[in-house]
């Protein structure tokens, strides 16, 4: 068994692996900054549709 390519095969191994694991984390990232944008989208969209809302309470004692 050659040693020193049992080694090259593991180091190349091992950069593809931190490889997937970077573009996994890149791509949650992403994810959560779409979803914390179409948060701020759907809160935006849901005072223009209804400008009143929350400004009255109304109680009755």
């Amino acid at each position: 068994m050659d040693i020193a390519g049992l080694s090259m095969g593991m180091s190349q191994m091992n950069v593809g692996v931190q490889l997937s694991v970077s573009v996994a984390k890149m791509t949650m990232d992403t994810v959560e900054q779409s979803s914390q944008i179409m948060n701020e989208m759907m809160r935006d969209m849901e005072t223009s549709v209804n400008p009143n809302l929350g400004s009255n309470i109304n109680i009755k004692i």
